[in-house]
Parts: structure tokens; sequence; C-alpha cells
């Protein structure tokens, strides 16, 4: 059997697992090799979704930080035709995620690689937002330092303004309040927030207001995983 690489879409909160399409099992069973993100985590999650699986069975591989030795033996799996597996922390694999360098060696060696549907936070906040889903930018992580953050925000909105582009963005869960109250103080009152918090789980929340509205009440976002749309 030739090498094939799928990459294997997992859960955005712990346990919603009926967000996943049946074939993902099936999929899973024809991987020898997983390199992942997180172990701990992936080994529960997939038994979470194949209680037969045996563990041991597989050979494991963190990517958490992908150098030259996860490298050599991803390559390896391949070259040996193996089916490896790629899953990332949360949501889908390639995506603000760190197996997209694995991805890569993939298509240099012109192996298969099949991307299987699953969850994925920021198509799923952008549908619900209302904002332009036809010109839109996923910017990561924005900068710590206050100054340089501030900066960025501003950035962004003159560029949302310009471009009539969805601006998203992500923060560290327990910076969320900070964030919010920093672009609630420097940008435009009329100026678009969607904050989509839990997506996936009995506590999501997904609202789209202008600052102006957001100004009189910002909810509790304190260690819950969100993120942020902006348009100006």
């Amino acid at each position: 059997m030739a090498a094939a690489v799928y990459l294997i879409p997992t859960v955005l909160y712990e346990g919603q697992t009926e967000v996943l399409p049946a074939y993902i099992i099936s999929a899973v069973k024809l991987c020898s090799v997983f390199f992942v993100e997180n172990e701990r985590t992936a080994r529960r999650y997939l038994k979470s979704i194949w209680k037969e699986m045996v563990i041991d069975d597989y050979e494991w591989r963190n990517i958490k930080e992908v150098n030259e030795e996860t490298k050599l033996h991803f390559k390896n799996a391949l070259k040996q035709d193996k089916t490896v597996g790629i899953i990332s922390e949360a949501g889908c694999p390639g995506i603000a995620d760190p197996g997209q360098q694995l991805v890569l060696l993939a298509q240099e060696m012109n192996v298969v690689v099949k991307p299987l549907v699953g969850p994925n936070s920021i198509l799923l906040a952008l549908m619900a937002s209302g904002m332009n889903g036809q010109e839109f930018q996923f910017c990561g992580y924005l900068p710590i330092d206050s100054t340089e953050r501030i900066k960025a925000i501003k950035s962004l909105e003159t560029e949302s303004k310009q471009k009539n582009c969805t601006q998203i963005f992500i923060e560290t869960p327990y910076r969320n309040n900070q964030l919010l109250e920093t672009i609630l103080k420097h940008c435009h009152p009329q100026t678009r927030i969607c904050v989509a918090v839990d997506l996936t789980a009995e506590t999501e929340l997904i609202k789209t207001k202008t600052l102006k509205e957001w100004a009189a009440g910002i909810p509790q976002l304190h260690k819950r995983p969100a993120i942020f749309l902006m348009h100006a």
C-alpha cells in the first residue's frame, strides 16, 4: 500500500464528538503512525471515537515543535509506505497549527494528502458572524506588548475599512477580557466585533455587536476558548 497522510480533525470542545463525521474512524483505522500536537489528548480523543482501539499498537510522535528529528521520522515513515495520521490539539490540522510543516513535506515527496471534514473555529465563527465571508484574513495572535497590540488593532481596523475585509484573530484564554477591553478603548464605536466562545459546546456564545453596543456589557470570557472577528 502506498504511503498517504490523513489530516484528522478533532473536537473544538472536549467530549463534543457528535460534530464529527463517521468516516473519520475509517481513516484512523488505516493509519499506523500518528503525528500529534499533544499525545495524551490525541490518544484520549481517538479512544473516545473508537473504543476498541489498542493505543500501544501504534507509533506516536509529538509535533508541538516540529524539529529536524520530527521531520526525519515523518519522511522515514512515508518512505516505508506507512499511512500517517496528523492530529492537532483542536479543530483541523494545518490551520493555525504546526502540522502544516509536515503536510508541506508530504507534498514535496509527492505523497497523497487526504484532508478530512471536521469543525474549524475560524470558519464556524465567520459563518455565524454575519461579516464579509468573501474577503477575510486570519491574523493569529496579536502582539503581547500593549503598545504593539494597540498599533496592530488599529492597523487591522484601518485595513478592514479600506478593503471591506473581515479580520479574524485569537488570544490566550486568560487574556480574552483584556483584549476586548483594549479594542473597546481604541477602535471606532461603529466598528463591529464578533465574539465566538466555546464553539460547539453547550455553553457556546456567538454575538456580533458594534463597539458602542459591546460597551453596555462584556461577557465573561476568562479562560474560555474564544475567537474574535472585526469588520469596520
